[in-house]
């Protein structure tokens, strides 16, 4: 097997210089085979609120320069383990959520065809119905581990099925859901309704609240956390908005009461052991950043996870 290309030397060419890829990672096609694909969705039809994250594939590019190539806690080195590749972005139309689906899904099946795992930066998370379904079909139900300030299983949004608030329930309608080791974490804020909670329920997610994470304390939420997805093949899906919008700011639907990067990262390296097969993080919109705030944060949840599939290994 040939030995992985990992990122630009930062002791030959400046982090601020060097190629715009994630980490400064090697393109696709610049190496023979790929281990972990971190692939771009700039697509944001699906936003209820305030509009941007079609931007965010490239704001989390630039703000993950200063990633380094040792990860001390988890003890590996997430690039020379496996070969990381920047796989660009797939293009969808604009202007329509259905034909932009589909060209995820499609995308996504040629990119994992042989036997990559995605790591995918949106957009809105929209992009995460198609993502499952790309992966149902090679490991039946997934488990779905989804950290959000939202629960994302509201039916429509003014009649749209398709939309950033919706792609849990029609994953679930389709049966791409495992809905005995589904799990929300971070949720809070206030709601429509309580059929809200019990639709949700309906489709097989437990919840962990954001609060639970002071009132409980974070070891437990990780124990609570990792009894739930067992051994199952497990998605990660990460809206940024999870975090307070003290730590990430630069998104479409901030909620008071979040979660801090640290509990962030540390409850995602947990996943050690687990059965992660994809990933995403979704819902970075740079217009409203301040100084890479919420692109930083971004950019050291693709790394956790990165991280995670190497010493997965």
């Amino acid at each position: 097997m040939d030995t992985p290309i990992g990122p630009v030397d930062a002791t030959k060419v400046p982090r601020f210089a060097g190629p715009a890829t994630f980490a400064r990672l090697p393109r696709i096609d610049e190496v023979t085979r790929t281990d972990v694909a971190v692939v771009g969705v700039p697509f944001d039809s699906g936003v209820s609120y305030r509009p941007g994250a079609r931007f965010g594939p490239a704001h989390i590019r630039a703000s993950s320069k200063l990633l380094r190539t040792y990860h001390p806690r988890l003890d590996v080195e997430p690039f020379a383990v496996q070969q990381v590749v920047d796989a660009g972005d797939i293009a969808v139309n604009p202007f329509d959520i259905a034909e932009a689906i589909t060209a995820i899904e499609r995308h996504s099946d040629e990119l994992r065809s042989g036997g990559a795992k995605l790591v995918t930066l949106g957009g809105d998370h929209t992009i995460a119905l198609p993502l499952l379904r790309s992966l149902h079909r090679e490991h039946g139900p997934i488990a779905v581990l989804h950290f959000d300030a939202h629960l994302d299983t509201w039916d429509t949004y003014f009649g749209a099925p398709f939309t950033h608030g919706t792609p849990f329930r029609r994953a679930g309608e389709e049966g791409l859901l495992d809905p005995e080791h589904c799990l929300h974490v971070g949720i809070r804020g206030p709601l429509y309704a309580p059929t809200d909670l019990s639709d949700d329920r309906v489709l097989g997610f437990q919840v962990v609240g954001s609060d639970d994470y002071q009132l409980e304390g974070l070891a437990t939420v990780i124990e609570r956390m990792r009894a739930r997805i067992g051994d199952a093949p497990v998605y990660v899906s990460v809206d940024i908005d999870v975090l307070d919008p003290a730590h990430a700011p630069g998104t479409g639907t901030p909620e008071a009461g979040g979660m801090t990067s640290r509990e962030l990262l540390l409850s995602l390296r947990s996943l050690v052991g687990a059965n992660v097969v994809g990933a995403d993080i979704v819902e970075v919109a740079p217009a409203y950043d301040h100084a890479e705030i919420t692109g930083i944060a971004a950019a050291h949840v693709a790394y956790e996870l990165i991280s995670v599939l190497a010493a997965n290994r």
